[in-house]
């Protein structure tokens, strides 16, 4: 699953999710869909993965997960505050689309974005911090939390 990077698995998840809401026909949420609010989600959602890009590019460091080393450990920023803004964003995204369209098979993408990011991603990254900074990255994760 690592071959794919996490935008990519996003952008399955909901493409399948259409699907089979297509499928059954669009069956809908009581209440939903809420445009507004799935609008709102998706441009906030789109703030995390961002700041996060621009200060990976600031601090001259490798955005791909799968690098094999990374040149600096970040902790400033929206790393103060959750260790994985850019999943957070991800997961945000296909959580407003979903709300936005308002079929019930579509709230089923963001769960499996965050199921994927939490246990196929996140350990993956992870572990390559540990190797690679080791004390320096064990005192951070003991100050932020992997999601907000």
């Amino acid at each position: 699953m690592l071959k794919f990077p996490p935008p990519i698995w996003m952008l399955i998840y909901l493409l399948l999710c259409a699907a089979l809401s297509w499928l059954l026909g669009w069956p809908r949420i009581p209440g939903l869909p809420l445009p507004l609010l799935g609008a709102a989600l998706v441009a906030v959602a789109f703030i995390p993965p961002v700041w996060a890009f621009i200060l990976f590019q600031r601090e001259g460091t490798e955005i791909e997960p799968t690098s094999p080393t990374n040149r600096k450990l970040v902790t400033s920023g929206p790393y103060r505050f959750t260790r994985n803004p850019m999943y957070s964003g991800l997961v945000l995204l296909a959580f407003g689309i979903a709300i936005w369209v308002g079929a019930w098979p579509m709230i089923i993408a963001p769960v499996a974005v965050f199921a994927t990011a939490n246990w196929v991603h996140i350990p993956f990254e992870e572990a390559k911090m540990r190797r690679q900074f080791g004390a320096d990255y064990d005192a951070y994760v003991a100050q932020v939390r992997r999601w907000v």
